[in-house]
């Protein structure tokens, strides 16, 4: 069936505010919040995520059906590489080492917020590249 590609840029847009937040307040605890986020995605799908069901539940239903799916497959992929920068912005905030956790969450909102303005999902071409790469 595939993703309607609005709710990955609406999911980005959420992490992206998500994490510019963590990195005003330098709190290490909201890091794993959007960690865990991230790791529903990747264990159940994007549109098990939190920020997916808010999409599907109250924005989606107030738009057009979508013109084209995608395919979960890469979105999936994604949200692994922000898990694993969420992790370790995590482990550097909750472990005294900040200047760890300003770089791996910086990092992970230059790639949300790629996707959610420009709709540029880095972790996408990055599945993509390796499937052809590999194939």
């Amino acid at each position: 069936m595939g993703l309607d590609p609005r709710g990955p840029r609406f999911a980005a847009a959420v992490t992206s505010v998500v994490l510019a937040v963590v990195l005003v307040t330098g709190s290490g605890l909201l890091l794993v919040a959007q960690a865990v986020v991230f790791a529903v995605a990747v264990l159940a799908g994007p549109g098990a995520s939190p920020y997916g069901w808010i999409y599907r539940a109250l924005v989606a239903p107030r738009l057009a059906p979508p013109t084209e799916r995608e395919d979960p497959r890469p979105v999936r992929f994604a949200q692994g590489v922000g898990l694993v920068f969420a992790v370790v912005g995590a482990v550097g905030y909750l472990a005294g080492l900040t200047a760890l956790g300003i770089v791996a969450a910086a990092f992970a909102l230059f790639a949300a917020f790629l996707n959610a303005v420009f709709g540029l999902c880095l972790g996408c071409e990055m599945y993509l590249r390796f499937r052809r790469a590999t194939a």
